[in-house]
């Protein structure tokens, strides 16, 4: 996996170590986490540079990413860009190259190619060029508001979790679930769970409604896209 240092990528690294079916993982960070390679865990922490990925890395079964930054803290749009699209696209097509079966991506609510907004347009980009990066198998994630503790503060998203508890009600009419918070662990859940069930050859898209119920009934249902 890569992205082990993010909200979801360290919830993932939990799920995926409890998991059975998982031998080893190996989770690919760009600074070190400092608290997986206690004696008996099966995860594996390398050290990588980005910019020069080791091929041998990428082989296994499934390929989770959480990969990505804010533009804020990257310094510029075409930082934000080259992490959160030109890194995961080059991933993913080593994962691909390397006989892996399926990948699980964390993108956005909102992703969308087209869109007027720089940062739901570069999740786009790279949910559309992801898919032809070679995977039998691909399943993108996009969270609305992510809440749990991260690493670093964001007073923002902060706001954002007050309001929406304040909205609570709204999120349960039909056409708003998919706007509704979700937890790093519920989306973290959602992946393995999602990996782990039934084949599902092309792309699917999972909106938070359904990453929740994922997590919670255990399998991905007939409401991705």
């Amino acid at each position: 996996m890569v992205g082990a240092t993010g909200l979801v990528g360290r919830e993932l690294l939990r799920v995926l170590e409890a998991e059975p079916a998982y031998g080893e993982v190996l989770a690919l960070a760009r600074r070190a986490r400092g608290t997986i390679n206690a004696g008996g865990t099966k995860v594996r922490e390398v050290m990588v540079d980005f910019e020069q990925l080791p091929p041998p890395l990428f082989r296994g079964d499934d390929l989770y990413c959480a990969l990505g930054t804010t533009i804020r803290k990257a310094g510029s749009r075409e930082a934000f860009r080259h992490v959160d699209h030109d890194y995961v696209l080059q991933c993913a097509r080593l994962g691909a190259a390397g006989g892996m079966k399926r990948l699980l991506l964390v993108t956005a609510l909102g992703a969308d190619p087209d869109s007027a907004f720089f940062y739901n347009r570069v999740k786009g980009e790279v949910e559309r060029a992801v898919e032809g990066a070679g995977f039998g198998e691909v399943h993108v994630f996009r969270p609305s508001l992510l809440l749990g503790e991260r690493a670093e503060r964001r007073p923002g998203e902060k706001l954002g979790a007050l309001a929406a508890k304040a909205a609570a009600p709204l999120f349960l009419v039909p056409g708003l679930r998919r706007l509704a918070p979700v937890t790093g662990a519920d989306v973290a859940e959602a992946m393995v769970r999602t990996a782990l069930g039934p084949a599902a050859p092309g792309l699917r898209t999972h909106e938070s409604d359904e990453i929740r119920e994922i997590s919670r009934r255990g399998t991905a249902g007939a409401g991705g896209s």
